[in-house]
């Protein structure tokens, strides 16, 4: 598991909205303000991958105002980027005013004062977001072509945007099943997604290293691949016309971005391990088998049967039995008193 979590219902009553703002000024200093201290609720985890902190969270709505004063006494050099997916902001930021609503990002600058509020702090309906933040010294991207983000209201519904949207979100949802040792690479790929849809906003993708252009490709890649893995036309020069690079820049970036794995084997690991998670699927079980390798992209059964045996050692059948057989034996165990 990576990240710690928080849940006011911890903490009694009389204490939550404290603890809460205590939570976030550990990442964020700002003073925060609520119309529902006394019955305040919040849920937080905070996940630590590397220099990045990624932190999804829900709240009752909640006003975070940072001061010049509080700028002065303490500037930990951080930029701060939150993804809202409910709910409505409002946010005041280097000269500028601007709404949010679900899938918005914006970005402020802590060396800089901000006003965030709700756009109804009446309202008991939670806020919910991600945050993440960084230092500024780690954005490849000069600070006077930053300060044209700051403020703005950014769409995370297209383009690398929605890419990186997606990907803070499955942290959120992979958070359980993630290792510690996954934190150092993962913080790369958020601060690698960030620099690219900032480039790309600002029309200055040039000014990216080298390496950060090539792994950010390398997850628009992967994610594309997620996203096609149905269609059994899914191949090398399909994937290299779709990103408009030439099939050996696909088999370089990728082999040095997957440990070495071709992208034929990414495809067919992946499609295989989607397979095999609706075959244990129990509502799937009335569901052929040859429909279910037809789902994801293996025309022919036979082809898919000698796949899955290899990869797992045994026939697709088999194993959906086998799967089937230990869900029903699980469910039928009576608690243990």
């Amino acid at each position: 598991m990576i990240g710690t979590v928080f849940r006011s219902e911890d903490v009694p009553a009389e204490d939550r909205f404290e603890y809460w703002r205590e939570l976030v000024g550990r990442t964020r200093s700002s003073d925060l303000i609520s119309a529902h201290t006394a019955d305040y609720w919040a849920e937080y985890r905070l996940m630590e991958l590397g220099p990045v902190t990624v932190w999804p969270s829900s709240f009752l709505p909640t006003r975070y105002r940072r001061s010049g004063k509080m700028v002065r006494r303490s500037d930990p050099e951080l930029y701060h980027l939150t993804l809202l997916l409910d709910g409505g902001l409002a946010l005041e930021h280097a000269g500028r005013t601007d709404t949010f609503g679900p899938r918005d990002l914006h970005m402020v600058d802590g060396s800089r004062p901000y006003d965030l509020r709700p756009l109804d702090d009446r309202d008991r309906r939670a806020v919910k977001g991600v945050g993440v933040d960084f230092p500024k010294a780690l954005l490849p991207l000069p600070p006077h072509l930053v300060r044209e983000l700051l403020g703005r209201g950014l769409s995370g519904q297209e383009g690398t945007g929605a890419l990186l949207t997606e990907f803070l979100v499955g942290l959120d949802r992979q958070a359980e099943t993630l290792q510690p040792s996954d934190a150092p690479r993962l913080g790369t790929v958020v601060l690698d997604l960030v620099s690219a849809w900032f480039a790309q906003v600002l029309d200055a993708e040039a000014a990216l290293p080298q390496e950060t252009r090539q792994r950010a490709t390398a997850q628009r890649i992967q994610a594309f691949i997620r996203q096609n893995l149905h269609d059994p036309e899914l191949t090398p020069p399909a994937i290299a016309a779709a990103h408009h690079i030439s099939r050996s820049y696909l088999y370089r970036i990728f082999q040095e971005q997957s440990q070495g794995e071709t992208v034929a084997a990414w495809i067919r690991r992946r499609r295989l391990e989607s397979a095999r998670r609706d075959l244990a699927d129990s509502s799937l079980r009335t569901t052929p088998i040859h429909a279910v390798a037809a789902r994801w992209g293996f025309p022919r059964a036979s082809e898919f049967t000698r796949a899955f045996r290899t990869a797992y050692g045994l026939s697709p059948k088999e194993y959906r039995l086998q799967a089937l057989s230990e869900r029903e034996r699980m469910l039928s165990r009576s608690p243990v008193d």
